[in-house]
């Protein structure tokens, strides 16, 4: 089975990852697609980072219902800071039936070859590539089999956008899933940084 896997904090998850994994499942062939939440980006600082737990249980209730969706916290039990080709390793050892193609932003693709086994990452799995703003996808030099340029909707909300937008007071509920935003309510989470 084609599976995409969409690594991310998810520091909320809103509905531009929602939109860009409903476009992936829908348009680009894989099966299903699972939200692979990160516990810590080696390029991010951590200090804004909601407890592991919070963000697995915000992407559950976001994809509630919708069994083309998985969430996973497969991370979280790996050696940190979390390296993506620990994870594929993992992934390829648990599930060798699958074929992984893994989401990444255009504004990624540019620094991918500092990942951490880059080389090793494309040769055993496929990269789809969506936009993102202010960034042109630019392929691999030379272009590579194994990255997929994808014409997904370009979506310009952030995380980071979210987080501000609640601690200044505002209500920013559509741009998250409904349940997501109660959870976020309930749990007074973002409102000082």
């Amino acid at each position: 089975m084609k599976i995409g896997l969409y690594f991310g904090t998810f520091n909320p998850i809103h509905i531009g990852h929602m939109a860009i994994a409903n476009y992936m499942v829908e348009f680009t062939g894989i099966r299903q697609l699972w939200f692979i939440v990160s516990p810590q980006n080696p390029f991010k600082e951590e200090k804004s980072l909601l407890k592991d737990y919070h963000r697995l249980e915000m992407v559950n209730l976001a994809i509630e219902g919708d069994d083309r969706f998985r969430a996973s916290g497969i991370e979280f039990k790996l050696p940190r800071p979390s390296y993506t080709i620990n994870t594929l390793v993992y992934l390829h050892d648990a599930h060798p039936d699958h074929e992984f193609y893994l989401l990444m932003g255009s504004d990624n693709l540019k620094h991918f070859h500092k990942w951490k086994n880059a080389d090793l990452i494309l040769e055993n799995n496929h990269i789809l590539v969506y936009p993102r703003p202010g960034e042109q996808p630019q392929p691999a030099a030379p272009p590579h089999p194994h990255i997929h340029i994808v014409e997904a909707p370009l979506m310009e909300i952030s995380a980071s956008f979210i987080r501000q937008a609640i601690a200044d007071g505002k209500n920013v509920s559509y741009f998250i899933p409904p349940k997501v935003w109660e959870y976020l309510q309930e749990m007074n989470f973002y409102r000082n940084l």
